[in-house]
């Protein structure tokens, strides 16, 4: 992680699954109605039922929580979940767009296509958190994010309902700074301040 990047933070992307919704209860509902980033965040769902999210954190946040829309223009302190079944993107332009290609590590949507590609329209600006999972997914995302120069922050598996993904996570990228959820949601408004 690089800690004093040039860049200002422009954007958050959150990866969780097994255990998010208690992990994202600690996170979310702390960040303020005037949050200056967007938060894209992508929680393994079953494809086959609407997803539950947005509506359940929305009554939790400050903050604007949403489900995420095709060619939607991202805005600053909004929540954006991915939707159920669908890969979320941020493309170039600084719009969302939503995939239904093939699954990745069984999984869509998946933290990796999220990842990814907000890496390559954010660089050095993004922050990328992953929290607890029982899978891989996320490992090559946050790679990504700390390739383009990106912060860089994980759940110390010790306190993860589900350890697997974590660990991927800080072995893939190990400048990566582990803490604890509380520590990630006070980091995270950290970033507002080098604003």
């Amino acid at each position: 992680m690089n800690k004093y990047a040039a860049t200002p933070p422009a954007a958050v992307v959150i990866g969780a699954s097994v255990g998010a919704i208690e992990a994202l209860s600690t996170i979310l509902p702390a960040l303020p109605a005037d949050y200056p980033l967007p938060v894209f965040v992508v929680v393994h769902v079953p494809p086959d039922k609407r997803s539950l999210l947005a509506d359940l954190f929305s009554t939790r946040c400050a903050i604007a929580v949403k489900e995420a829309e095709d060619k939607e223009a991202i805005r600053a302190a909004t929540v954006y979940f991915a939707p159920a079944d669908y890969h979320l993107l941020v493309e170039p332009d600084f719009t969302l767009s939503l995939s239904s290609d093939e699954p990745v590590l069984y999984s869509r949507p998946a933290i990796d296509v999220l990842f990814q590609s907000a890496a390559d329209a954010y660089g050095d600006s993004l922050t990328g958190v992953i929290l607890t999972g029982a899978s891989t997914d996320g490992e090559m995302g946050l790679k990504a994010v700390c390739h383009a120069g990106g912060r860089a922050l994980v759940q110390q598996p010790a306190t993860a309902e589900g350890t697997a993904m974590p660990k991927a996570a800080l072995a893939a990228c190990p400048s990566a700074s582990p803490l604890s959820l509380r520590e990630i949601a006070l980091a995270l408004n950290a970033l507002s301040t080098a604003l």
